[in-house]
């Protein structure tokens, strides 16, 4: 039996879940395994520039990282051999994802990595988890970095509120005000530069639900826009799969595709469709930043989940994803959350969502957008009061203070102002409040949605129009906005729970909401 833990592996089950006994020895399942990459002090050094701001390391091509800082072939092999004396079957190896995905049955991967795999159940569903470390043989331990996919729990869940939602209208002063806008619309008020996009790619990550042709095709119809391109790529066996559920998986999956695709209907949108688990999760986004066919330049992630719900192998892995897209030129918006401080915790503490919370990301927080005509008159903080949503942002309890938010300060609603100790989030925000949203077509019919689910793509368009328009890739821009921040507007009244609103950088809205043109010239 293997005796080495691997670090941050350790799993408790979801609240509220009881075992109802071992997992069914026979039942099969896939395991995605992360390896430590050649060349790591090097790597470190450049995306350690880079965090700085630095411009004169050069975005790497996929054959470039791959070579230099992928996988070393002999711990592939290695990964391999410990497969083969398992029983196990290599379903899939990349030495730039770094990744091995093995396939085998429930009692395999018990004696493979020492764990007890159970079947639990909660309220809603059940799913197969584990308790405890996961355990390496000696000739694997230090290479895999991570095992995922042991336990099928969902791990995330979609950052979007339909103003159906909404159970307490007359919470917010705003309410009496509701309207909404089409994502052209906002780009007009944001002051995003002329543009569609041409010759980029979006990648979108998805984890359930899917889309309608018919659908994209009405709504792009009604705008002033090309219809974008659009493709579905299958990862881990996830696929294009609309439920006829608008308030479900569907509505993320429009909401994405309508406002990227209407912000830049030039570029080709590939939607990446993967399970919703840590390894699901993983492989798509890695699947993305890795795709030598499309090549995006830049990713939208509505997805996420309160840190605490997370491994820490998986959230090292992930934000090592990041940085090798960081590496390559590709940036990566992540929309912050729809609960608040507390992230929907409800444990009395402050949460942060991740992977919004990767330094790595570019977190997108939202506002509650007031505006007349092509002018935006009132910009404030979305918080629509307890259980109908507000932005979510605060300081994360993992990730170290990365070097573009040195020296900020973070404001609390009870009027204690303390220094940033650790990563801050989120980093920038847009027009997220339900009540002020975007107009979309889900499952065949007109509605509003809104949460930080619709900024990451607002984000993203905007970026694939300034990369199209300077014939290069922004990259990882995180550095660039904090040493520029006149190209924000800066949200100064709300708050979201414990954090208030400031001016300059604050853990409700960041830096601030775009203005389109003035970041085209930052990065």
């Amino acid at each position: 039996m293997p005796k080495n833990p691997l670090v941050g592996s350790v799993r408790q089950p979801l609240p509220g879940a009881r075992s109802i006994g071992k997992a069914e020895p026979g039942e099969r399942l896939e395991v995605t395994l992360v390896l430590r990459h050649r060349q790591y002090e090097q790597l470190q050094e450049r995306v350690r520039k880079i965090a700085a701001g630095d411009k004169s390391e050069r975005h790497l091509t996929h054959d470039e990282y791959d070579q230099q800082f992928g996988a070393d072939p002999t711990d592939i092999e290695a990964v391999k051999q410990f497969a083969h004396q398992h029983g196990l079957s290599v379903v899939e190896e990349h030495v730039g994802r770094r990744h091995v995905v093995l396939s085998g049955t429930v009692a395999q991967f018990d004696d493979a990595f020492g764990v007890e795999l159970k079947q639990f159940e909660l309220a809603g569903g059940s799913y197969r988890g584990r308790t405890g470390a996961i355990h390496l043989p000696d000739e694997l331990n230090g290479m895999v970095t991570a095992v995922l996919g042991l336990d099928d729990r969902p791990q995330a869940r979609p950052h979007f509120r339909t103003l159906s939602t909404h159970n307490n209208l007359q919470w917010h002063a705003a309410a009496a005000a509701s309207t909404s806008f089409t994502p052209t619309q906002l780009a007009a008020l944001y002051n995003f530069p002329a543009g569609t996009g041409q010759g980029e790619c979006i990648a979108i990550i998805e984890l359930g639900g899917g889309y309608r042709p018919t659908d994209l095709q009405r709504y792009f119809s009604g705008l002033p826009v090309s219809q974008p391109r659009v493709l579905a790529a299958s990862v881990d066996h996830g696929r294009n799969h609309p439920t006829g559920y608008g308030d479900g998986p569907d509505g993320e999956v429009m909401l994405d595709i309508e406002v990227a695709g209407a912000i830049a209907p030039g570029a080709k949108i590939v939607v990446y469709f993967a399970p919703n688990t840590d390894a699901g999760f993983l492989d798509a986004i890695s699947a993305a930043i890795h795709d030598t066919m499309n090549k995006p330049s830049v990713i939208s992630i509505s997805w996420g989940g309160p840190e605490l719900d997370w491994t820490a192998q998986a959230m090292t892995a992930f934000d090592e994803a990041f940085q090798a897209a960081a590496a390559m030129g590709i940036t990566v918006c992540v929309a912050s959350g729809d609960n608040g401080s507390d992230d929907g915790v409800g444990d009395g503490a402050d949460h942060v969502d991740f992977p919004a919370s990767s330094p790595f990301a570019l977190a997108c927080g939202g506002t509650n957008l007031q505006a007349s005509g092509i002018s935006i008159t009132q910009e404030t903080v979305w918080n629509d009061g307890p259980g109908n949503g507000a932005t979510g942002g605060g300081v994360s309890g993992f990730f170290a203070l990365p070097p573009y938010q040195k020296g900020l300060q973070v404001r609390m609603t009870s009027g204690e102002t303390q220094a940033l100790a650790m990563r801050g989030v989120p980093d920038v925000c847009g027009d997220a409040d339900p009540q002020t949203g975007y107009d979309v077509r889900v499952d065949g019919q007109n509605t509003v949605i809104g949460g930080t689910s619709a900024v990451a793509p607002l984000w993203a368009g905007l970026i694939a129009r300034i990369n199209a328009a300077k014939a290069r890739r922004a990259g990882f821009i995180n550095p660039h906005l904090y040493v520029n921040a006149s190209a924000l507007r800066d949200i100064t009244q709300g708050n979201n729970g414990d954090f208030a609103a400031a001016t300059g950088w604050d853990a409700c809205t960041g830096l601030g909401s775009p203005n389109g043109q003035k970041v085209a010239d930052a990065v």
